[in-house]
């Protein structure tokens, strides 16, 4: 399995919009990210969805300065933004 292959696998989720907004992510903006942005999208694939969706619709904090500035441009680039007030 390709590794793209296998983020895809990752970016399904038990919640549709999770899908989407993942999904969405991959295969639109992670071919041409940083190494950085990267390894962030892979950080939050590790997160159990109920701790991912509350972190892109703004209603937690991420644990690094670094993921916060990450799930923000995550948020702007996708509808959750427009949900999430």
């Amino acid at each position: 399995m390709s590794e793209f292959s296998r983020l895809r696998w990752l970016c399904r989720r038990g919640m549709k919009e999770l899908d989407l907004v993942m999904t969405r992510y991959l295969d639109n903006h992670y071919a041409t990210a940083s190494l950085d942005e990267q390894a962030l999208f892979k950080i939050l694939l590790d997160m159990p969805d109920p701790d991912l969706y509350a972190l892109l619709l703004g209603r937690s904090k991420a644990s690094t300065r670094k993921l916060e500035r990450f799930t923000q441009s995550m948020r702007e680039m996708t509808a959750l933004a427009r949900i999430s007030h």
